[in-house]
């Protein structure tokens, strides 16, 4: 089965390598602009460029239905800014996020941010799907701010530059990871095969 993949474009940059990652996984991808249209999808990508104020006017006017539309069941993968804006507010910028996950983002305590480069990903003890066949993933990461979560339990994976913090988290069928999988390689394009694998049950 195609997945038919809508990726939300919050108007702030080039999606093109993200959408041709979903590709070679076997994903029919569609770039879109209205948070409502979105909905009408297989599943939905929140990818990883821009800000998190001027992301989460452009989900505003329907950020309810995408809500309970992840809460419902929809297949949703947040990359990078898309992970942020699962949870509820970020100090990087006002607005309130999708608050699918409780929690709060903030800037990240390292000597030098942005954080940009390559790290090891560490899963957390239970096995998540989303990781399958990918020991030792080392991903490419690009940002300032991570995400603090309330609950332990939402985290699925860590990482560690200058603190420890979540690389992946998951709710239901909704995960989000801090890296960007389309520009780390040939796991990376496992990880988004994987994502399609598990929006296709």
């Amino acid at each position: 089965m195609t997945v038919r993949v809508a990726l939300f474009d919050y108007g702030a940059g080039n999606l093109h390598s993200l959408a041709k990652a979903l590709e070679a996984g076997g994903a029919l991808v569609r770039v879109e602009t209205d948070p409502r249209r979105a909905l009408d999808a297989d599943a939905l990508v929140l990818p990883g460029v821009g800000a998190f104020g001027a992301a989460a006017e452009r989900l505003a006017p329907a950020a309810d239905a995408v809500r309970a539309a992840l809460e419902d069941g929809l297949p949703c993968l947040g990359i990078c800014l898309g992970l942020q804006l699962l949870f509820e507010s970020s100090d990087e910028g006002p607005g309130r996020g999708l608050a699918l996950l409780p929690g709060r983002v903030r800037r990240l305590r390292a000597a030098r941010v942005p954080h940009m480069g390559w790290n090891t990903v560490e899963p957390g003890p239970e096995p998540d799907p989303l990781f399958a066949g990918l020991p030792g993933l080392v991903a490419y990461y690009a940002h300032s701010f991570v995400a603090e979560p309330a609950r332990a339990a939402d985290v699925v994976a860590w990482t560690e530059y200058g603190e420890r913090f979540p690389a992946a988290v998951r709710r239901g069928r909704t995960w989000g990871v801090q890296f960007h999988p389309e520009k780390s390689g040939t796991p990376g394009l496992r990880l988004l095969a994987n994502f399609l694998a598990e929006a296709r049950r």
